[in-house]
């Protein structure tokens, strides 16, 4: 298990939310349990309605937790996580450029925690290693939207500039393990 915090963007204010921290965890061969927690009052945190688990377009426009995974080249993959328990997996070519929809057979399960602003997101590692080639470089990250409906922009690094995610600067943590191992990468 690993717990990381996530930095605010400095050009986003979130006076409501004091921290966001995402704790990695493999608790089974071939999974990835990753839980967002936020620390702030949960009045203050707009959270999409709960719905049915599907994919779904701009999750990111409202509270939404993501991961980005790249291995060498500039191909990477992005996945959403909403609240509400719906998901988006896209492949990008390169940096913002030649998106493509992933389909999946075993969608991310999503679950709300049962206090607080959390939520477990469960992935069938496959996912991870479908979306890479070599060592991995992972991005975390989290749009929160507070109750003034402003958005702020959480990672574990932001490059220079505005709000980023894509950006290659972002992707600060290293999955070293072969495709198909089975050794816990955490």
């Amino acid at each position: 298990m690993i717990e990381l915090a996530l930095r605010r963007h400095p050009a986003t204010p979130a006076a409501a939310v004091r921290a966001v921290r995402v704790r990695l965890e493999s608790p089974a061969d071939g999974e990835l349990e990753l839980t967002y927690e936020v620390d702030a009052a949960q009045a203050s945190v707009l959270l999409p309605p709960p719905a049915a688990a599907q994919r779904r377009d701009e999750l990111w426009r409202h509270t939404c937790f993501e991961m980005f995974v790249a291995g060498e080249g500039d191909a990477y993959r992005e996945f959403n996580f909403s609240p509400s328990g719906c998901w988006a997996i896209y492949d990008f070519a390169a940096y913002r450029a030649g998106m493509d929809i992933v389909n999946t057979g075993t969608p991310p399960a999503i679950q709300r925690g049962a206090a607080g602003v959390s939520f477990t997101v469960n992935l069938d590692a496959s996912l991870l290693r479908a979306a890479r080639s070599g060592p991995a470089a992972l991005a975390l990250t989290a749009v929160i939207e507070d109750a003034d409906a402003q958005l702020s922009y959480w990672a574990l690094r932001h490059p220079p500039g505005r709000p980023d995610f894509h950006h290659r600067d972002g992707f600060a943590i290293g999955w070293p393990l072969a495709s198909g191992s089975k050794e816990n990468p955490w």
